[in-house]
């Protein structure tokens, strides 16, 4: 199993498969749109155009399992992205990455990453 082998649903309810990103760099964020982070977007967004066009692509996913830090609708919290921070990167559906509710591909990347990355007070992982 590997990366390409998943799908997700995207920000308008559409299926992608991660198949369609083969080749690329992938950069999958775990995504807030209120939090002490939330500045992330732009400084993602200046990445995406500087490397876009290198094979860089950034695939971000909200998730509101942190203190409620992603509320609204999926099209809300697009619309807050789009709109306050330009950003023009792949956006998905919010996801639980976390606990057994989690997406499987949030699943497979937590058990892919390597244990020297995983942050286990702060519930999150990096996966370089």
């Amino acid at each position: 199993m590997n990366i390409y082998d998943f799908t997700a649903k995207d920000i308008d309810g559409n299926l992608v498969s991660l198949q369609d990103y083969r080749g690329k760099v992938l950069i999958v964020v775990n995504t807030a749109s209120k939090c002490g982070f939330t500045p992330q977007y732009e400084d993602l967004q200046k990445l995406y155009d500087n490397y876009k066009d290198k094979g860089v692509e950034i695939l971000g996913f909200p998730c509101n399992q942190f203190m409620n830090q992603a509320p609204g609708t999926d099209e809300e919290l697009a619309e807050f992205c789009q709109l306050k921070f330009g950003t023009s990167f792949k956006t998905f559906a919010k996801v639980n990455v976390n606990g057994e509710d989690a997406d499987p591909l949030f699943k497979y990347l937590r058990q892919e990453a390597p244990a020297e990355y995983e942050d286990e007070k702060a519930n999150a992982f990096k996966k370089v």
